[in-house]
């Protein structure tokens, strides 16, 4: 009968999730919302249905035909368009530097105008108040399970030098799954701590995934400011309980780019690669399979330097009567950039009014 339960309660928890993510910036751990009697309000028997999107906030990519980072860009240098109506930028941050805060947010409506506009890099003015930047949120998911046995240590070992690169500003949580999840270190600054939790880590049986990164995207979810997952697997998932495309449909709506990291065990999977590429390009990260440990060592490289590199932009919304997915397009204006590569986040999905994003079904994926 426990089983019986678990599954329930997993099906619960996806369904809650996928049908109401979390688009609105939230404090860490808040108590849950009280529900909004204005959401819906009954005229002539007309229902009115509200959405709930505060700011959608965007992790930019660029890259030239080189393949090498395309650094320097300003605000002015990008067009963002969900579905076909044109938004304003609120807020403009390149890599680790200070972000920059384009529009009042109690007038989302307002057009930004030269003198409101401050710059935070070096030899600029600053014009307008700015935004506090606390870094990058990032979150680390490494597989534990059988299918780790042969090259536990070295994985271990990459993911510690990964947390030691990263840039002081960054906060980092690690979590490490197998048919559980365990919340090996929380959110924190203190690398120790993640250290810890890295090296606290034993191998274990089947592999779930999915269940795994839902757990992490609920948890990410609570925090404010740009956020990425990191996740490493070392092999298909055979014992999750949510599919793919739900957790990947998640990531997209909250904007959180989720890269993976993954060896030639999960590369001989044409499932499980297909299933990586996708999660990781429909939210704005990167998919990496790595033949051996030094090449994996090497793609966490790497996502240290995207990271590094990213653009953070931020928009309010403008009036949209699209209740569903709602397509986001981001070009570079100017003849000079229009064979620039971008890479972000295709859309996202607003959630209804009045839904908590905070339940008490989540302790069932943890340990």
């Amino acid at each position: 009968m426990r089983g019986h339960h678990l599954v329930a309660t997993f099906v619960a928890l996806f369904l809650f999730l996928a049908l109401s993510p979390a688009i609105r910036s939230q404090e860490s751990a808040p108590p849950p919302p009280a529900p909004d009697n204005s959401a819906a309000s009954d005229t002539d028997n007309d229902t009115v249905f509200r959405v709930n999107v505060d700011m959608v906030q965007l992790n930019v990519a660029v890259i030239d035909r080189k393949g090498n980072y395309v650094t320097g860009l300003r605000p002015s240098d990008f067009e963002i368009v969900e579905d076909t109506i044109p938004q304003k930028l609120a807020t403009f941050e390149e890599g680790n530097q200070g972000p920059i805060m384009l529009v009042n947010p109690s007038q989302p409506g307002a057009t930004p105008s030269a003198s409101s506009v401050s710059d935070s890099r070096p030899g600029t003015t600053s014009g307008a108040p700015q935004i506090s930047s606390a870094g990058a949120n990032v979150f680390i998911l490494f597989d534990t399970s059988n299918y780790m046995y042969r090259g536990f240590v070295y994985a271990q070992d990459a993911i510690s030098d990964f947390v030691r690169s990263l840039d002081g500003t960054a906060k980092v949580a690690f979590y490490s799954y197998s048919r559980d999840v365990a919340r090996d270190a929380l959110l924190t600054s203190d690398r120790s701590q993640v250290l810890r939790g890295v090296r606290s880590t034993v191998a274990g049986a089947d592999a779930a995934l999915y269940n795994a990164l839902l757990l992490v995207l609920r948890d990410a979810g609570q925090y404010t400011g740009r956020k990425v997952i990191v996740a490493f697997s070392n092999g298909p998932d055979n014992a999750s309980m949510v599919p793919p495309e739900g957790v990947g449909e998640l990531a997209q709506s909250q904007g959180i780019p989720i890269y993976m990291i993954s060896t030639r065990e999960a590369k001989q999977d044409p499932v499980s690669t297909a299933v990586f590429e996708r999660i990781s390009a429909s939210t704005g990260g990167q998919a990496y399979f790595a033949k051996n440990w030094n090449e994996q060592q090497q793609a966490f490289a790497s996502v240290r330097e995207d990271l590094s590199h990213l653009y953070a932009l931020s928009y309010y919304p403008q009036p949209n009567p699209n209740r569903g997915w709602r397509t986001i397009t981001v070009k570079l204006i100017g003849e000079k950039l229009k064979n620039f590569h971008i890479r972000t986040r295709n859309g996202y999905r607003p959630r209804p009014t009045g839904f908590a994003s905070d339940t008490p079904a989540d302790t069932a994926l943890a340990r």
